[in-house]
């Protein structure tokens, strides 16, 4: 007799007695507060599989939640073997949608104001050094087309610092090289301008003029980073590209596509560059997030006090 997946407690979806404001929330989140849709499907699981937690003990809709029903819900996922990152992400939806019940005025208060959850420990970004960046970059060699793909594309990871879904997503139209600038559609469909630096347009000059239309087939779009067959390169074969070539600068790191982006920031900030900048570079809806890069090199906030700071001059 086969036997089922064993699944989690609580996963199976919500009452429909829950579904109409968990939908009106879900539209909120996506349409105006302008959420990636994985992150809003995300959510819609967390919260049905709440939903129906919820139900079970006592609550009839969303509006009739308590505190302790609430709490009761957290305390039983802890020992449900989840995620730090995963028990974090539940109950930040579960706030969020508390505190836009409030805002519709479906309800009077916020049922998870007291509630707290584990202590998220956020990992410091691994990171290449200048040099190894430097090798990384120069790793492409030849003249051929894919030589040529290459070295645009990683030069133009580094200089700007893009995440791998928006690198593997830019279209021609994105791309003023004349400014030196970069149209980027990140998360939620969010809209930035990005600067691209010298040697990185000058790689792209050269891949668009004798690289890519050696690439370009009968049905090729206008895709800027092109595979072998004339399509877009997906987020697998930049993910093969990058460790093969960091393979071929000798590169001892475990080095992921994330990690020239971390570069990128890491290297800005610890060059003086405004925080606030580097998270609009990086398309980051909150400075916390931008914050994490700050801890990467603690030596660098050292050196800075020991320079400026008042109490340290003519010592």
């Amino acid at each position: 007799m086969p036997t089922s997946k064993k699944s989690r407690p609580d996963e199976s979806r919500a009452d429909a007695a829950f579904a109409s404001d968990l939908d009106a929330f879900l539209a909120f989140i996506e349409l105006e507060r302008g959420l990636a849709k994985n992150t809003a499907t995300a959510y819609r699981r967390d919260l049905e599989q709440a939903a129906k937690f919820l139900e079970q003990h006592g609550a009839k809709d969303w509006r009739t939640v308590s505190a302790a029903q609430a709490g009761e819900w957290i305390h039983s996922l802890t020992s449900a073997r989840y995620a730090v990152a995963s028990l974090s992400r539940k109950l930040t939806a579960l706030r969020m949608l508390a505190r836009f019940l409030v805002r519709e005025r479906s309800r009077e208060d916020d049922f998870t104001a007291l509630l707290s959850g584990p202590k998220l420990v956020r990992r410091i970004p691994g990171t290449l050094s200048a040099d190894e960046v430097a090798r990384l970059l120069a790793a492409p060699a030849g003249g051929d087309a894919r030589a040529l793909r290459d070295r645009a594309l990683l030069e133009l990871f580094y200089s700007s610092g893009l995440r791998v879904s928006e690198l593997a997503a830019l279209m021609l139209q994105q791309v003023d090289l004349t400014n030196g600038l970069i149209r980027v559609f990140g998360k939620g469909s969010k809209e930035r301008i990005v600067p691209v630096g010298g040697k990185a347009l000058d790689a792209l000059t050269t891949y668009l003029s004798a690289g890519r239309p050696s690439l370009v087939k009968p049905r090729t779009g206008s895709q800027l980073f092109l595979n072998s067959r004339g399509g877009a390169l997906s987020r697998v074969m930049l993910w093969m590209l990058v460790k093969k070539h960091a393979q071929r600068a000798g590169i001892t790191k475990n080095v992921k596509p994330h990690g020239l982006r971390h570069s990128f920031a890491t290297h800005l900030l610890n060059g003086g560059a405004d925080l606030r900048a580097i998270q609009e570079m990086l398309g980051h809806a909150s400075i916390s997030t931008t914050q994490i890069y700050t801890a990467v090199e603690p030596q660098r906030l050292v050196d800075h006090h020991a320079k400026f700071h008042p109490r340290n001059q003519g010592a």
